[in-house]
């Protein structure tokens, strides 16, 4: 166990669950910093602080990036994210898939026997984050206020997209790259 990283994956956790982020920030943005706190920084901070975690967890790095893109794509249907937004079991059903699938792509892509491979599914995981936090932001029309029973709120929902791009993106990306890197430093040593 390694507690510089995981006691701050733990803190992440218990801090997103028990502070009213809703008081501080739009309803939307709040749920998108939840799920991106899940899955682009607690999760990994977890698997770095229990390194025992990748073998336990030997998703390949492929199969756990397109489990994680069924997950985050799913919720983010409006149905979906009602029930994740309007009933107390839909919560807890998102936020532990949100955990479990990030927990799986970063025990998946941190092994150090396929960091190649790794860094495939966190790049690709950083591309459907990007489009999708793209697709939030742009859109013309608050996608989720009528199933939700909210009022509209577009710039809430912008706002939660660009917690997306500026949380997801450079999270997967920048640990892709650094495995890429990896990669190919053991291929040619120097």
């Amino acid at each position: 166990m390694r507690a510089g990283f995981l006691l701050p994956g733990l803190g992440l956790l218990a801090a997103i669950w028990t502070i009213p982020l809703e008081a501080l920030m739009p309803a939307f943005a709040a749920h998108m910093a939840r799920h991106m706190t899940l899955v682009a920084l607690a999760a990994p901070l977890i698997v770095l602080g229990l390194p025992r975690l990748g073998l336990w967890a030997a998703v390949p790095p492929l199969g756990a990036a397109l489990a994680e893109f069924v997950v985050v794509w799913g919720w983010h249907l409006p149905a979906a994210h009602g029930l994740g937004r309007n009933a107390p079991v839909g919560f807890v059903l998102e936020q532990a898939s949100f955990l479990a699938v990030g927990l799986a792509v970063w025990a998946g892509c941190l092994r150090a026997d396929r960091p190649l491979a790794g860094a495939g599914g966190l790049l690709l995981t950083s591309m459907h984050m990007t489009l999708l936090g793209a697709l939030i932001v742009l859109a013309p029309r608050d996608l989720y206020a009528a199933i939700c029973g909210t009022a509209p709120d577009l710039p809430g929902q912008q706002l939660g997209g660009m917690l997306m791009l500026g949380i997801g993106t450079p999270v997967y990306l920048v640990a892709g790259l650094a495995l890429t890197g990896m990669s190919l430093r053991e291929r040619h040593p120097a």
